[in-house]
């Protein structure tokens, strides 16, 4: 088979994937994804900075795609569609995310090496780890159980994710993006 015929059936079999995962395996994917990120960054040599560098600036990079497709689509889909009791969930996630977007926002001046850099790394991972936990534990729970339509809010998110993907920078230099 030429190779333009392969390299255009594996694009149409990833992409049909991703139109078939529910909203949960969309952000339960970005999760693993982010983990394993602070779990690289963890192990890197305390004098890689380059490495560090890198690290940090893919998982701001995740992490911001990762609250914009939540903030915009899941957490809107969520307050529709639990309970009156369940709200306050959301209401929780919202300011956990802020909180994250401030330490992210420390990384457009603080640069590897410096004073505060991992420190404040290790305490975003360490909030993102309980965002997770409390999301993948109680949220996302909830929300398979609500009738929600999570295909369809799936798609949605897959469609919103690529469009700010493409956004960043490839040769992203900065530690940082900042996408509106």
């Amino acid at each position: 088979m030429p190779r333009q015929i392969v390299t255009q059936t594996k694009t149409t079999a990833a992409t049909q994937a991703t139109q078939h995962q529910d909203a949960i395996q969309v952000l339960m994917d970005d999760h693993r994804a982010v983990k394993k990120l602070f779990d690289a960054f963890e192990k890197a040599d305390d004098n890689d900075l380059d490495a560090k560098t890198t690290l940090v600036r893919r998982a701001c990079e995740e992490l911001t795609v990762h609250a914009m497709i939540e903030e915009e689509l899941l957490y809107p889909a969520a307050q529709e569609a639990l309970d009156e009791d369940d709200r306050p969930d959301v209401e929780e996630a919202y300011v956990e995310h802020f909180l994250v977007k401030v330490l992210i926002d420390k990384f457009t001046t603080l640069r590897a090496g410096e004073a505060g850099f991992d420190a404040t790394f290790k305490v975003m991972s360490e909030m993102v780890r309980h965002h997770i936990e409390e999301e993948e534990s109680d949220l996302f729970p909830k929300l398979r159980k609500s009738g929600a339509d999570l295909n369809k809010l799936g798609s949605k998110l897959m469609r919103r994710k690529e469009e700010l993907e493409s956004k960043i920078p490839k040769d992203a230099g900065d530690n940082t993006m900042h996408l509106h």
